[in-house]
């Protein structure tokens, strides 16, 4: 109580409501990969720097462009006879590697919000090489950013080898285990000499990533890739107009160029460029993920699951997968690591999300994305507002103060649809104070042990309906 020392009238506030809980962001990623350029102010001064955007013009001002396509991975055929047919077609093997641009616009376009880039080179330096060093020197960079709730790596898909695909996932899992803040989403290796068997690329995700259930249930895969509207960049280096020299036109004998085309047939020189710009771009599925978990966070929660919904701007995955094929993705009975898998339902849409566990898939505690990171935001929303008290008398009156700020907040999200139970009681528990959940041992060291136990809502994963036929004898 304060101390009066001359007469008069004082007014004294006396807080009566115990402190409040602030929901953390849920679907902040960092993307960790290779741009064009890192300036702020001088060359470079981004590289290997953690910065926050939040469109892609802001990417674009900070980070350029995508890395122009070079020469050999576009060409134009025409066949005149029986019909005039103007196609363009993509050499994936020959096409950059750098697909950190690319990613941004499929992330924005499916609900993404602010972000956070870590460039951790350009294009040139490598020589076209995906560095696998360098993925994780950025990693380490994101652990530095408390905001970050996923984690993706766009260009990691083109490393030399699945080994060190593998290596870099693992360590962005470690990550998240020590930090406990924090999900990974990944994409499956694909191995560029095995055609359409694709069960080839399953086996060896399974067998090359490694981890425990509690380190794997901060991590959820997909597949497979995704064909999208995404347009190519085969501008000149350097410069916005598009490199025509750089696109090789075959079945016209008098331009072997899409330059020299223009010179000699108009018509199909437009024609041809319309045809590059219909060409449909293959990228790992992550990235658009990324943004169908913020567009599902903000409209309904983190405790929905982003699933059974169509990504934008994809015109179809690389495979079609059939209920039978998904079946194995979906159950691992082995080490539980399960894939989400991307489907076509003709009516439906061309891409649509067909899967939401994590790689924990045998565990019953961790089995579901929207489980995992509803934890992570409790957790972490719980931690900040708790750090006020360190240092608090640990006595009964603190004790009573953070049971109730706990417990309002935990109302909250039961109110809100994400917890189970007809009454709070059901839905979670909060348990502090001697004897409950410390004895005088951990009083005595400083200890304020506080038990948090939530009901939290899970996917109808499997709608079961049972059909019979009704007798007549029956009421």
């Amino acid at each position: 109580m304060a101390e009066y020392k001359s007469p008069g009238v004082f007014i004294e506030e006396i807080p009566k409501l115990p402190p409040s809980i602030a929901s953390v962001e849920t679907a902040i990623p960092a993307f960790i990969g290779y741009t064009e350029k890192a300036q702020w102010k001088a060359p470079d001064d981004l590289r290997n720097k953690p910065w926050r955007i939040s469109s892609l013009l802001e990417y674009e001002q900070y980070y350029g462009n995508a890395d122009p396509e070079k020469p050999g991975s576009i060409t134009v055929t025409i066949r005149e006879v029986p019909k005039l047919e103007i196609n363009a077609d993509i050499n994936e093997a020959n096409r950059s590697k750098f697909l950190m641009y690319y990613s941004l616009q499929m992330f924005f376009a499916n609900g993404g919000g602010p972000c956070w880039i870590i460039s951790v080179d350009n294009y040139t330096n490598e020589g076209g090489v995906i560095n696998s060093a360098r993925l994780k020197a950025g990693l380490d960079e994101a652990a530095k950013i408390n905001e970050i709730t996923l984690l993706l790596f766009p260009d990691a898909v083109n490393l030399s080898t699945e080994t060190d695909y593998y290596d870099v996932y693992k360590t962005a899992i470690d990550q998240c285990v020590d930090l406990q803040d924090r999900f990974v989403i990944m994409d499956v290796y694909h191995l560029a000499d095995n055609g359409t068997t694709w069960r080839l690329d399953i086996d060896l995700f399974r067998n090359k990533l490694s981890g425990t259930t509690d380190d794997l249930r901060y991590a959820a895969a997909y597949f497979p890739r995704i064909y999208t509207g995404v347009d190519d960049n085969y501008n000149s280096p350097g410069s916005t107009t598009d490199n025509d020299a750089a696109i090789a036109v075959t079945g016209f004998a008098d331009a072997a160029t899409l330059d020299a085309l223009k010179g000699k047939n108009n018509a199909y020189y437009f024609q041809a460029k319309n045809a590059i710009t219909n060409i449909q771009m293959l990228l790992p599925p992550s990235s658009a993920m990324a943004g169908i978990y913020a567009q599902v966070d903000n409209l309904r929660g983190v405790w929905k699951a982003p699933a059974n919904l169509n990504i934008d701007n994809a015109t179809r995955p690389e495979f079609l997968i059939t209920t039978q094929q998904q079946e194995d993705l979906n159950v691992d009975v082995v080490a539980g690591k399960s894939i989400n898998a991307i489907r076509s339902f003709e009516g439906r849409g061309p891409a649509i999300v067909w899967g939401a566990r994590t790689l924990a898939g045998n565990s019953n505690e961790w089995r579901y994305i929207p489980v995992r990171r509803f934890f992570n935001m409790v957790e972490e929303s719980t931690k900040n507002a708790t750090e006020q008290f360190v240092f608090e008398p640990n006595d009964r009156n603190t004790w009573i103060r953070v049971k109730a700020m706990i417990s309002n907040y935990l109302i909250q999200q039961w109110k809100a649809g994400a917890l189970m139970g007809t009454t709070d009681r059901e839905a979670f528990f909060v348990h502090v104070g001697l004897g409950e959940t410390m004895t005088e041992q951990d009083i005595f060291e400083g200890r304020m042990i506080i038990e948090i136990g939530m009901a939290v809502v899970r996917p109808a994963e499997f709608i079961i309906l049972r059909f019979m036929h009704k007798m007549l004898a029956e009421s």
